[in-house]
């Protein structure tokens, strides 16, 4: 415990340096800012990009399961909210999220968000074809950023940058396709080093952060402090794992198991505590427009988590933690 609690108060501070100014960093705030639809939640910086992305993100997989109806609501309180980022892969309903954003969002939004999808492929030539169609359902000549998605282990990178993954991305970037590359994954931490270990060609990386993380195959402990060495954007996913805290055991879904939220802890302590870390953004999936605000309320009160209640609350779910919770990790 005396070296997590080491380790996870060099992250905290760490977390000062991603803030948008001086004061903001001294206070544990963020700074906000405003554009032509109104007051953005705080931005923090994103790695060697040099841009400002929203604290919150949309999670594209959701976006795409929702009635078009309540996808539209969703966006539109998104972006009432000041969120800026939407997030989306060629895989979510075999291109459905993406069309959806394509015609809900881009057409009107395009200038004022920062988009980015992801790709499975397994070789260079289809990965050609993800971009271009993710391109035109997305309804757009360029993205924001595109991400290698869903690593699962070192010998599934050792492939993929065998058969030109990296080559496909490098030359994307190069030819404006997208202004920036990454890469994704969320089964097993092992794949993420293989990755760096590799190649430091990406600027983002988006991985799983959560209360249970650091006490089992941790994404926090053996990844970040890589991703924050070399400058990388640091984008968290499954804050409340994926529907794990729930009870759930399969993508998106509640479930029956035994549930973090709300026997030990809440949703707004789940998502603190990884805002509380070196996370730029954190992708986060409403299932409605409802729950997209909730969160949005939780980002406008936001302040730092110090050291004591992040360590209480690990040790209130450290018993938890595992493949029954974070079903998804290898």
């Amino acid at each position: 415990m005396i070296d997590r609690r080491a380790f996870l108060k060099s992250m905290a501070s760490l977390t000062t340096g991603i803030l948008l100014s001086s004061a903001c960093a001294e206070s544990g705030e963020e700074e906000t800012v405003s554009d032509g639809l109104g007051t953005l939640l705080p931005t923090r910086k994103f790695g060697r990009t040099g841009e400002a992305v929203t604290m919150l993100g949309v999670g594209g997989w959701h976006i795409g399961e929702m009635s078009e109806a309540e996808a539209q609501k969703t966006i539109e309180t998104a972006l009432e909210g000041g969120v800026r980022f939407f997030d989306s892969a060629e895989s979510y309903q075999a291109g459905g999220s993406e069309s959806r954003l394509g015609k809900l969002l881009v057409p009107k939004y395009r200038d004022d968000v920062f988009l980015m999808t992801k790709t499975t492929a397994p070789n260079a030539t289809k990965a050609w074809e993800h971009l271009e169609g993710s391109l035109t359902r997305l309804n757009t000549d360029q993205l924001d950023l595109w991400q290698m998605h869903s690593v699962r282990n070192p010998a599934d990178v050792d492939e993929r940058i065998d058969n030109g993954i990296l080559d496909v991305m490098l030359e994307a970037k190069a030819t404006g396709k997208t202004r920036y590359i990454g890469f994704t994954g969320h089964s097993s931490p092992a794949a993420h080093e293989r990755v760096l270990e590799q190649t430091d060609i990406f600027d983002t990386c988006q991985l799983s952060m959560n209360l249970v993380d650091v006490s089992y195959e941790s994404f926090i402990e053996r990844v970040v402090p890589t991703l924050v060495e070399r400058n990388i954007g640091v984008i968290g996913m499954k804050a409340l794992a994926n529907g794990g805290f729930f009870g759930g055991s399969q993508h998106g879904k509640h479930g029956t198991n035994p549930k973090v939220v709300p026997n030990r802890v809440s949703v707004s302590e789940a998502i603190r505590f990884v805002w509380s870390l070196p996370v730029s953004t954190l992708v986060t999936g409403p299932d409605n427009a409802k729950q997209m605000q909730e969160k949005i309320d939780i980002a406008k009160t936001f302040t730092g988590m110090g050291d004591d209640e992040r360590n209480e609350l690990i040790e209130k779910v450290e018993d938890m933690a595992g493949a029954t919770v974070e079903f998804y990790k290898a």
